[in-house]
C-alpha cells in the first residue's frame, strides 16, 4: 500500500472536503427552510421559483449528506489500516484511483 506520509495526505484532503461541505451546508441551511405561503408578500410565481430553489436546495444537500457518509466511513478506514484495499478482493487500489476520489471501495478490477 502507499506509505504512511500518502495515507495522511489523503486524510487530509478527506477531512479538507468534509469541511467544506459542512461549511457549505452551514451556509445553505436558510435555502432549505420552509417557503412563506404568504400571497400578499410575495406573488404566486415568485412563490414557485422559492419552492424550487428550495426543492433544488434540499437535493443538494442530501447529495452532500451522502457524500459525507462516504468520507466520514472512508476516514474510519484509514484509523482501520483498511484504506487503501479493495472490499471484495482485498488487493490494494491504485493510488491514482483513490486521487480521483478517495472514497473508492472497489479496485477497477471489481468495480
Amino acid at each position: 500500500m502507499a506509505s504512511k506520509l500518502s495515507i495522511n495526505q489523503f486524510k487530509k484532503l478527506l477531512e479538507d472536503e468534509m469541511s467544506e461541505l459542512l461549511s457549505l451546508s452551514k451556509k445553505t441551511e436558510r435555502d432549505r427552510a420552509p417557503v412563506i405561503l404568504d400571497q400578499q408578500s410575495v406573488g404566486r410565481l415568485s412563490r414557485m421559483d422559492a419552492i424550487q430553489q428550495q426543492n433544488m436546495s434540499i437535493a443538494t444537500e442530501k447529495n452532500r449528506k451522502e457524500r459525507i457518509v462516504k468520507i466520514e466511513n472512508a476516514l474510519k478506514r484509514i484509523e482501520n489500516g483498511d484504506f487503501g484495499f479493495c472490499v471484495v478482493c482485498g488487493e490494494e487500489i491504485f493510488s491514482k484511483r483513490l486521487l480521483i476520489d478517495p472514497t473508492f471501495l472497489k479496485c477497477i478490477e471489481c468495480n
